[in-house]
């Protein structure tokens, strides 16, 4: 059985979940601080801000679908400037205390001003 979370209604220009289980495991789909300056709400001014902000939006994501950020296992985080991988990378490690998870970092490009977004893979439920 697969769990959906978020599945996009139909014809949605983001046909993605933000993320599903399966098999003890839970995959989030990539995601970037949250910003919605409406609310008051803004992903962060510096690459570090953002990588605080994204991951703790990740938390929120795998707390929903029963897991943790101690429980991941792989970490794709992408930058969109190579000149902050080194700030991005000091603040990222604080939110692994127990352990780095694999991980590959790339460079991307969307029509947003994120500095940084990651997707993941963690285990699901109790081991």
């Amino acid at each position: 059985m697969i769990d959906f979370f978020d599945p996009p209604p139909p014809g949605s220009p983001q046909p993605f979940s933000r993320a599903t289980r399966a098999a003890g495991l839970v995959f989030v789909s990539g995601a970037s601080a949250p910003h919605d300056p409406a609310r008051g709400i803004f992903r962060g001014a510096t690459a570090a801000d953002q990588v605080r902000n994204a991951l703790a939006a990740i938390a929120e994501t795998l707390a929903e679908a029963g897991s943790s950020l101690d429980r991941v296992v792989q970490v794709s985080m992408l930058i969109s400037d190579p000149a902050d991988y080194e700030a991005c990378n000091a603040e990222y490690v604080k939110h692994f205390p127990g352990g780095l998870p694999a991980r590959h970092t790339a460079r991307f490009g969307v029509p947003t001003e994120a500095k940084v977004a990651f997707a993941c893979i963690a285990l699901a439920g109790d081991v």
